[in-house]
C-alpha cells in the first residue's frame, strides 16, 4: 500500500523596502521545515556562499541574525513553489505543486534588480511562473547549494559571486 507523501508548505518571504536581489529556492527541506529555518541542513552551503557574496560571515550568527543580516545588504529570500507533496527532500520528487504568486510580490519591492534562481528546478519553475515580468530583471540561474548537487565548493563559489554585482 502506497501513502501519499507529506504537503509542505514554504515559509513567508525575507524582504523588506531595501530588497534588490531576490534569491529563490524550489521548496524547503526536510531540515529547513523542521528547523522552520531557511537552509537549515548543515550541507548545504548557502549561508557559506551568501557570506562570500556580502563580505559577513553569516555563519557566525544566530538565524534570526542572518536574516537581518541579508536584508541589510539588499538580500531577499522566498521559494518559487508555495506547497507541494514531496517524499523527502529532493526537488525531483516535487509532485501536485502550487506556485507563489511570484509578480505580486515583485511588485511590492521598487529596489528589486535581481532575481537569483538556487539551483535548476526552482529556475525553470520560477521563470514559467514570472513569465513577461522576468523581462524588468536581472536573471542570474545558480548551481544548486545543496548538498545533493555534487559541483565543488570551488566552482560553486565561483559562479554565486557574480551576485556581487547585485
Amino acid at each position: 500500500m502506497s501513502t501519499v507523501p507529506t504537503r509542505k508548505r514554504c515559509f513567508e518571504p525575507v524582504v523588506d523596502h531595501r530588497t534588490g536581489l531576490l534569491v529563490l529556492g524550489s521548496l524547503p527541506g526536510e531540515q529547513s521545515l523542521k528547523s522552520n529555518e531557511y537552509y537549515a541542513n548543515r550541507q548545504n552551503r548557502f549561508w557559506m556562499l551568501m557570506s562570500e557574496v556580502i563580505g559577513l560571515d553569516l555563519r557566525a550568527l544566530d538565524y534570526a541574525a542572518r536574516l537581518q543580516a541579508l536584508l541589510a545588504n539588499g538580500v531577499g529570500l522566498w521559494d518559487v513553489v508555495a506547497q507541494a507533496h514531496r517524499e523527502g527532500s529532493l526537488d525531483s520528487r516535487i509532485r501536485d505543486r502550487a506556485d507563489n504568486d511570484l509578480p505580486a510580490l515583485l511588485a511590492t519591492l521598487p529596489d528589486l534588480t535581481t532575481i537569483a534562481f538556487n539551483g535548476g528546478t526552482a529556475a525553470r519553475l520560477g521563470l514559467k511562473v514570472l513569465g513577461q515580468h522576468a523581462e524588468r530583471y536581472r536573471i542570474v540561474q545558480l548551481p544548486s547549494s545543496s548538498p545533493a548537487y555534487t559541483l565543488p565548493y570551488a566552482e560553486k563559489l565561483r559562479l554565486w559571486q557574480v551576485l556581487r554585482a547585485s
